[in-house]
């Protein structure tokens, strides 16, 4: 991937097709009806973050969300969720009746395609999936299992795992999981403070083409979980595996089955816990973030729907683990009537499978884009890609060439969706509209109902300058609380201690005059050289647009009021070494396109960049070690896709 792509190039813009034929357009037509008129997306915008209530409110009405909206008020109390503002107080719905609806409207429609590495396929109906949520669900009451319950779970990214969330969330039951390639110690740190019931897990898993026996795994977790009743192992790496050894293991195909195969549903208010997921836990115990049933079935509706442009006709796939919040906004789908695709294994050619699945809208990390026009992929030319619509790109900020591949080597009629947003709130609040042309670089806009800021040095918002992302009023898919958090102090100071009654995410953005956002990385590792600030998107835009250039890290280790160095990391291409003069050609493309200032005190070269387990480098921990933070204290390793790597970062 090479340079040169032009920072807000209009890559793409909506026909007249396009923009009419948009189910946020048939929003904007509905509203219309009832009085609200918007002429442009800017327009429904700021109605949606202006007047909260009405929006949040004709959301529900709009989906016909199953459940009982009640005739209370759309919120009381308040400001923020962790000053005491409930949503929908007296209503009540559960996320599963939501998500099954259509095995009673169209029940041979398909809901799910599994595909694994290994060549594993599966395809259920919307039928056939709640049939099988309703024996599973039979099978965790059974073993005790009932409203406000945890079932935690050490499941890769397969069909049970889709159906034993479901069956939690028909008990009311509580929801929480990690994916099998977690250790032991770091399952433990985020399942020990929710005390859970159940344990599902499996007996391994593959990747790469590696075969992991994750059982032993499996005894360590459930002996440091005193608070099961039972742990349900499900035999994926071996058929003929047994739950024999563990202290309470339970077979699933031993689950009990019920008489009748009707699926029932417990109806819980609004934010009753719908699942528990974790921040990254790179430094520190996870935080145990706790969504509720409401805020994430009208999100979701709203995000997928008005964003992506989702509907039953669609087949929707995202490559993630369930261990980062993209699996559960995969399973998102369902609340949409989408298909939505389950994959297993290493991201060896998603191009493949999306053409073989006739995916319309399929979603990636950035790395995967900028990995595949590195190595000079056409995925247009060697597969039929006519179905797809719709690419999502999220977890770390996409650089203008990425953006300019996409249009040049997958497909020109499509619209590329960059998403940032988060597992705090669950969803991307900037993202991408149908309505809107598309420029490189820059995310389209703001999610509607999320009012997204940039506040600048004084607290103040700014536009067309870089500031913290803030989100100033607030959004029902914000965190519940969090888990044993009883007083809120510590969701307290996650969001709300910079800004009392103003959401700081830990970004910096750059919002534009026409509503576009540049998402420039994290607001805490941020490169601050002689007081000229720079995010780190930035840097490892120049820096791995060299052929030679793999991966790059790159750190300031100054401390408030005392500059420290500018260390860069680089991991090399097969067959490259680290040669004067590609020194000087990268330090002369850094003074040229970056700063002066940005030139690097020292280059290293390392044999990899440490990530976590979900892909994100890991700036702020690699800092705190430089800086004299013992390794353990710094990073959690069993949270890393690398531990091993941590050793060639040394102050």
């Amino acid at each position: 991937m090479t340079r040169g792509v032009s920072e807000s190039s209009t890559l793409w813009e909506p026909s007249e097709e396009v923009v009419a034929g948009a189910r946020v357009t048939r929003f904007v037509h509905w509203l219309g009806e009832r009085g609200v008129l918007a002429e442009t997306y800017d327009d429904l915008w700021r109605w949606s973050v202006t007047e909260v209530d009405a929006f949040w409110d004709a959301i529900w009405s709009y989906f016909e969300v199953v459940g009982e909206r009640g005739d209370g008020p759309v919120r009381t109390g308040g400001p923020m969720p962790v000053d005491g503002l409930k949503w929908f107080p007296g209503a009540t719905l559960n996320y599963a009746a939501n998500a099954l609806r259509r095995a009673d409207e169209t029940p041979d429609e398909t809901a799910v395609v599994f595909r694994s590495e290994a060549g594993g396929h599966r395809v259920l109906s919307y039928r056939e999936l709640a049939m099988h949520v309703a024996e599973v669900r039979a099978g965790l009451a059974d073993l005790g299992v009932g409203r406000g319950d945890r079932v935690a779970a050490y499941i890769p990214n397969i069909p049970e795992a889709l159906i034993c969330f479901l069956a939690t969330a028909s008990l009311g039951a509580v929801w929480s999981s990690c994916s099998p390639d977690f250790g032991s110690s770091s399952v433990i740190d985020r399942f020990a403070q929710i005390e859970p019931k159940v344990l599902v897990a499996v007996d391994g898993y593959a990747y790469n083409g590696k075969r992991f026996d994750r059982r032993g795994i499996v005894g360590e977790i459930e002996a440091a979980l005193p608070s099961l009743a039972a742990t349900v192992l499900i035999p994926y790496l071996d058929p003929a595996a047994t739950p024999d050894g563990l202290r309470v293991g339970v077979h699933y195909g031993d689950l009990p089955r019920p008489d009748r195969d009707t699926l029932e549903f417990e109806d819980v208010p609004f934010d009753h816990p719908l699942w528990v997921v974790y921040s990254s836990g790179t430094t520190g115990l996870p935080k145990p973030i706790v969504h509720g049933h409401g805020g994430v079935i009208l999100e979701h509706l709203k995000a997928l729907s008005f964003h992506q442009d989702l509907g039953p006709e669609d087949v929707f796939f995202w490559f993630t683990t369930t261990g980062w919040m993209m699996w559960n906004y995969l399973i998102g789908g369902l609340l949409v009537g989408s298909t939505i695709v389950m994959y297993d294994g290493a991201p060896l050619d998603l191009w493949t499978l999306a053409a073989d699945n006739g995916v319309t809208y399929m979603g990636v990390g950035a790395p995967y884009i900028t990995a595949s026009a590195k190595v000079g992929l056409r995925p247009g030319e060697q597969h039929d890609l006519s179905a797809l619509r719709g690419i999502g790109s999220t977890g770390s900020p996409l650089p203008p060439e990425g953006f300019a591949w996409v249009y040049d080597a997958v497909a020109q009629d499509l619209l590329l969706g960059s998403f940032s947003g988060g597992t705090d709130l669950c969803t991307g609040f900037v993202g991408p509209s149908p309505l809107l042309p598309l420029r490189a670089g820059v995310i389209q806009c703001r999610g509607l109902g999320a009012k997204v800021e940039a506040f600048g040095d004084d607290g103040a918002p700014v536009t067309g300058e870089v500031g913290e992302l803030v989100i100033t009023e607030p959004m029902p898919s914000m965190p519940v609380r969090f888990w044993n958090d009883e007083s809120g102090e510590r969701y307290r100071e996650s969001y709300f201690d910079m800004y009392p009654g103003v959401w700081r995410h830990g970004d910096w953005v750059k919002i534009l005059p026409d509503g576009g956002c540049v998402i420039y990385g994290r607001s805490d590792s941020t490169l601050n050289r002689g007081g000229v600030r720079m995010g780190t998107s930035d840097f490892y835009r120049v820096v791995e647009a060299f052929e030679e250039i793999t991966d790059s890290l790159v750190i300031d280790t100054g401390r408030l009021g005392e500059e420290g160095r500018l260390l860069l990391y680089v991991q090399l291409a097969e067959d490259t070494s680290l040669t004067g003069d590609l020194l000087d050609r990268l330090k002369r493309e850094i003074r040229s396109s970056l700063s002066p200032r940005h030139v690097p005190d020292e280059i290293q070269a390392v044999p990899g960049i440490p990530r976590t387990l979900s892909g994100k480098k890991l700036e702020v921990p690699v800092r705190k070690i430089l800086q004299g933070t013992p390794v353990d204290k710094a990073a959690n390793r069993d949270s890393m896709a690398n531990p091993e790597i941590l050793t060639h970062f040394t102050p």
